[in-house]
């Protein structure tokens, strides 16, 4: 049985008398977008050093690709974007792309292939001969990406990779992260932006004050879908909005239908009105992310 891409077990970190993790559990499968999400302060970013090697840990232990936390040869097969980078101002973005290459031992048959599949995949081809030094942020948060992804790593850690980027270039990062789940890398994505791992991510875990609040399934944190309307003059007798769910009125007068999908709204809508009913407000009533997240953090002890 193959090992999960990552696993933790009460995984502890402190700084003196700081507490950065305290008792962290995470299960991230292979081939799947993972959603690490908190606060600031919350300490992803001391997760993702531990995971990476790049700090030890004070307690507490795990596996990365089936190997202990810190193994040396596990980092070959890992391609990571951290949060705040800066590349040499004086080398092109092709230079940047080769040096990491190198270091990261590729081997030089198909190498020039790789080094352009990446920088056209993060849509940065065509400015692969100008330096970095005159790159945006923008650029530079693409640039990051080609580095990732270099070699098609089996795990690949994104921190904020969208922070500095347009809603162009977000979707492009939406598109460049499926294409690597597609060619067989797991990816964690650490981010605030809630709108963009709702999007993308398979299974989330919610971080603060150094633990897991909550983790699982996208669908299963957002809960069943729902729909909440206002009507009047809605008959007594409804067995005939049974076949869309279950049925649920509070105080204000608001209908609740769950679960139900989106897509069906209109027939709902359609069957109250032939029926005498008035429907004067239809709400989504599915939470989003946000909803999810606010209320997990505000709640925690």
């Amino acid at each position: 049985m193959t090992a999960a891409a990552i696993e933790t077990r009460a995984l502890r970190k402190t700084y003196g008398g700081t507490v950065a993790l305290d008792g962290l559990d995470l299960h991230v499968e292979r081939g799947e977008v993972f959603g690490l999400l908190g606060p600031n302060g919350a300490g992803k970013t001391t997760a993702v050093k531990l995971l990476l090697g790049l700090a030890s840990p004070s307690g507490g232990d795990g596996q990365v690709l089936g190997r202990p936390l810190g193994d040396r040869e596990v980092r070959r097969r890992i391609g990571y974007l951290p949060e705040l980078f800066r590349y040499q101002a004086w080398l092109t973005a092709r230079e940047v792309i080769e040096l990491h290459a190198t270091l990261a031992g590729l081997p030089r048959t198909g190498r020039d292939a790789e080094i352009h599949r990446v920088l056209d995949l993060a849509g940065i081809a065509s400015r692969s001969r100008d330096r970095t030094g005159g790159f945006s942020k923008g650029m530079q948060q693409r640039l990051g990406l080609a580095v990732a992804l270099l070699g098609d790593p089996e795990l690949v850690v994104l921190d904020e990779p969208t922070s500095a980027l347009d809603p162009v270039g977000r979707d492009d990062v939406r598109a460049i992260i499926r294409d690597a789940r597609a060619r067989g890398s797991t990816i964690v994505l650490n981010s605030h932006l809630l709108g963009e791992v709702e999007r993308v991510c398979d299974h989330v875990a919610v971080v603060h004050r150094g633990r897991v609040l909550a983790a699982g399934t996208l669908a299963g944190m957002l809960g069943e879908p729902a729909v909440r309307l206002r009507v009047t003059d809605l008959p007594e007798e409804r067995s005939w909005l049974a076949p869309f769910g279950r049925l649920s009125e509070d105080a204000d007068g608001w209908l609740a239908i769950r679960p139900l999908d989106a897509a069906r709204v209109p027939d709902v809508v359609a069957a109250i009105v032939a029926h005498g009913g008035r429907v004067h407000a239809v709400d989504p009533g599915r939470r989003s992310l946000e909803d999810v997240f606010l209320g997990l953090v505000r709640d925690a002890p």
